[in-house]
């Protein structure tokens, strides 16, 4: 269970806790194609990922994107966010241990609301960059 998360403790350059993941697996993919209805080959079969140049299956990005929202929701409970965005930028593979690692790069009061930026950034074991992204949050003050 995520705990309460105030505006008065967050600060800009504090880190978003980071979320290892498993190893990508087969199966993981499989469950969660049935889940998105996203049975494309390059995700589904070896061969076919091979054949198309990604040396391999890949999984599928919404997975990675889904990854990121896990480390934004750890840190955030889910009904102060307001944005959450990802730019993808590399393929992941079978057996690939993704990291999803963050800071708050912005805070303030606007509209009467205390609202809190922060970045996000998935990595491989190998340190390659795998997505980006951003999300905002309107947190509750203590004093309300």
């Amino acid at each position: 269970m995520v705990q309460e998360l105030y505006f008065e403790d967050v600060n800009v350059g504090d880190a978003v806790p980071s979320v290892e993941k498993a190893p990508v697996s087969k199966d993981q993919i499989w469950r969660y194609a049935g889940a998105s209805g996203d049975f494309n080959a390059l995700h589904m079969d070896d061969e076919w990922g091979t054949m198309a140049g990604m040396g391999g299956r890949i999984a599928h990005g919404m997975l990675l994107m889904g990854f990121a929202g896990q480390a934004v929701t750890n840190y955030v409970p889910k009904k102060y966010l307001k944005k959450f965005d990802v730019r993808f930028g590399g393929m992941t593979k079978l057996d690939d241990v993704i990291t999803i690692s963050g800071s708050i790069k912005d805070k303030r009061t606007e509209n009467g609301e205390n609202i809190i930026t922060g970045e996000l950034l998935a990595t491989d074991q190998n340190g390659d960059m795998k997505v980006t992204g951003t999300f905002e949050a309107a947190l509750p003050s203590k004093s309300a």
